[in-house]
């Protein structure tokens, strides 16, 4: 089951960095915005992390808070985190279960072998809940420019 534009994002909990449980319910009032990536410290994560770094301030001003998901362990979030001076937290989410939920999760290939991995997506959940934008088979350049005009469209 994954969530259609416009419905109520069910509740979640997931651990992320600097010891962060991130618990939705106790997020409402705020717009949240979570980008799902493939994996840490590889160049097109990196690139879109840094994008939403540079441009941190402005979705704070917006009242939207970001969070970076992806399979990795909260040990490697961390360091990844650290390295790249992130001023956001990252969801490790092992078990997939933020993965299915937003149905990110797709067969893909590299040399030759098929493996299931993060189709890198971004999502907007409203002040209430409410899914309001989703982006699929992101390619990074300008990406976080379009979250942070659709998140200044919300405030």
């Amino acid at each position: 089951m994954s969530i259609e534009l416009g419905s109520t994002v069910p509740n979640f909990t997931a651990q992320a960095t600097s010891g962060q449980t991130i618990n939705l319910a106790e997020l409402a009032g705020k717009q949240v915005v979570l980008y799902f990536y493939p994996k840490d410290n590889t160049p097109g994560c990196t690139t879109e992390g840094q994008a939403f770094r540079d441009l941190y301030r402005e979705f704070e001003d917006a009242g939207a808070l970001v969070f970076g998901v992806s399979k990795d362990s909260l040990r490697t979030h961390e360091n990844f985190k650290q390295k790249q001076a992130f001023p956001f937290e990252l969801i490790s989410d092992s078990d997939e279960s933020l993965c299915r939920l937003f149905d990110v999760i797709r067969l893909k290939q590299m040399y030759g072998k098929q493996y299931e991995g993060i189709e890198r997506s971004t999502f907007v959940i409203d002040a209430q809940g409410v899914l309001r934008h989703e982006w699929r088979k992101v390619k990074v350049p300008g990406h976080v420019d379009q979250v942070l005009e659709a998140v200044r469209a919300l405030a």
